[in-house]
């Protein structure tokens, strides 16, 4: 990919929720023209963009619109059907490959192949069809029975701790291919952001501390608090994977750390990341920067952390009979408020984040987990 493409070319995004908007934001600032695919008339990124194509991910018409009109089309969400993306890498640059998003969307092929270019997973075992549960499952309880495709934020998963119980949630889940991983004492779980344009054209966002409520990712602590030597690896580590998919664009890496610093790579997303959020306000460029560079082939941006910062989630949960009193967090000089435009909220649902910035981490969580419980009234 050597060719630049510049402003004001027309960029194609498929998907219209948050991370769409905020792509879209980043390119329109920088110059470019943008056209979302979403078959959500009101889809968040939609109401920004210069065009919305208000249709299916795998509708003929639409997708050749944008082959059409678009020079680069990316995507938010790893469940969009690689069909389309395979279709539309046949007229123009499509960054990250079908191929990479289709390693993505299915936990099998994801985990085989995380394990095959020789780097840790955690143990796990193809659950495809009733006859699998023929073999011994010891090695793999207590686990986590997860969905292979389309699971997401803790949805698809349940905790398992006989081969009975397996074999019961297997079945609650239609009987489609799932993981069952065995259930491990974590430490923490942390995050890279990798940007990878072409060979020698990779950098990563400082390391993300995340903490999840209800299988939801609710705080993003930057940078995380680990060993340096941790952190030194987990990047390694991600930019080997990124190396080895010939990945091109944004690909988040989350990983377990065990005792004594150990590392397994949990799961990948091909493409921007709740937990690199944070990158909005506290570091030179933000993910979604460098989404619009990856795919325009330009060289990735400086990802030095200018401020220590803490991310937290704002669901559905806290909005009542009226909005949440904003007026906590914008009467805060250090905190930055994202709200994702979404029209109405409902339990589990993100509907924006907001950013603390301090001269330490733990400054930062302490002002941000007050601020939280303010929100919620507790």
């Amino acid at each position: 990919m050597n060719k630049h493409l510049l402003p004001t070319a027309t960029l194609g995004i498929l998907g219209g929720g948050q991370l769409g908007r905020m792509f879209a934001l980043s390119a329109l600032s920088m110059g470019y023209r943008v056209t979302v695919l979403d078959p959500d008339p009101e889809s968040p990124a939609g109401a920004l963009a210069d065009a919305h194509l208000c249709a299916a991910y795998d509708d003929p018409q639409a997708l050749q619109q944008l082959a059409d009109t678009c020079v680069a089309v990316t995507t938010e969400f790893e469940n969009v059907p690689a069909a389309s993306m395979a279709f539309l890498e046949r007229h123009i640059r499509v960054s990250p490959s079908s191929e990479s998003v289709a390693i993505a969307q299915d936990r099998i092929r994801e985990k085989r192949f995380i394990s095959g270019v020789g780097l840790q997973v955690a143990p796990f075992l193809p659950i495809e069809s009733l006859a699998d549960f023929e073999q011994d499952l010891s090695k793999h309880l207590p686990g986590i029975l997860k969905i292979s495709r389309l699971g997401y934020d803790g949805k698809g998963q349940v905790r398992v701790y006989s081969p009975e119980e397996a074999k019961a949630a297997f079945l609650d889940m239609g009987g489609k291919p799932c993981v069952l991983e065995r259930k491990l004492e974590l430490q923490t779980e942390i995050s890279v952001i990798v940007t990878r344009v072409g060979t020698g054209q990779s950098v990563c966002f400082p390391v993300a501390e995340n903490h999840h409520a209800g299988g939801i990712l609710d705080i993003s602590i930057v940078p995380a608090r680990v060993e340096a030597s941790v952190a030194g690896q987990a990047r390694q580590m991600a930019l080997q994977l990124a190396e080895s998919l010939d990945y091109v664009g944004v690909l988040a890496v989350e990983f377990f750390v065990l005792g004594g610093g150990e590392l397994l790579i949990n799961e990948i997303a091909p493409r921007p990341h709740n937990s690199g959020h944070y990158s909005l306000n506290a570091t030179q460029v933000s993910q979604f920067d460098q989404q619009v560079r990856a795919m325009c082939g330009l060289p990735p941006g400086d990802t030095r952390l200018l401020s220590p910062a803490v991310m937290i989630n704002l669901l559905g949960d806290i909005w009542g009979d009226d909005e949440p009193s904003w007026d906590i967090l914008l009467s805060q000089a250090n905190v930055h408020l994202h709200l994702y435009g979404k029209k109405s909220a409902r339990i589990g649902r993100k509907m924006g984040h907001y950013n603390v910035l301090a001269e330490d981490a733990e400054t930062a969580l302490g002002q941000a987990l007050e601020l939280q419980r303010r929100l919620k009234g507790v």
